[in-house]
């Protein structure tokens, strides 16, 4: 065995966990409809409304392709709307709509529920502890990629 059970890594343990997390929210959300992908576009849009698809694909990191399909999906489930902006009709505003805020309200119940059950054992502090470690450890991977991306375009 390569890697032994026992010592897997912080990277490891980091994707299991995400992986699982996914998993539970996903099984949560179902009777919605709803998927953690799509969940995460309602709450950009929940954070400001009326954004492009281009704007919610860089704020959650994905494709336009991929925001795409996921937009397709909130509004074929009656969760949103695509709006054309009057200034350039190339360019399509989302925004929730009204009749989804009640379910929006149910959704976000269940998200937080999964979250306590994530840090169940957890003290407050040692939550915030965990908050920040985590930022650091993400920042330090954002700030590796970026750095080998820049010298991806450079002469050796």
């Amino acid at each position: 065995m390569i890697i032994d059970d026992n010592d897997k890594g912080l990277g490891f343990l980091l994707a299991e966990t995400a992986r699982l997390h996914r998993k539970l929210l996903d099984r949560r959300l179902q009777p919605f409809g709803l998927t953690k992908a799509q969940w995460a576009v309602l709450a950009v849009l929940g954070q400001q409304d009326g954004r492009t698809q281009s704007e919610i694909a860089e704020e959650l990191e994905i494709e336009k392709p991929t925001a795409g399909r996921l937009l397709d999906h909130l509004e074929q489930g009656c969760w949103i709307e695509r709006q054309p902006t009057p200034s350039d009709r190339r360019v399509w505003r989302v925004h929730v709509l009204p009749a989804a805020l009640p379910r929006i309200a149910e959704v976000a119940t269940v998200v937080r529920g999964t979250r306590d059950t994530m840090v169940q054992g957890l003290t407050e502090e040692q939550q915030h502890l965990l908050d920040h470690q985590l930022a650091i450890v993400k920042s330090n991977i954002a700030a590796a990629l970026g750095a080998e991306e820049s010298g991806r375009g450079r002469d050796p």
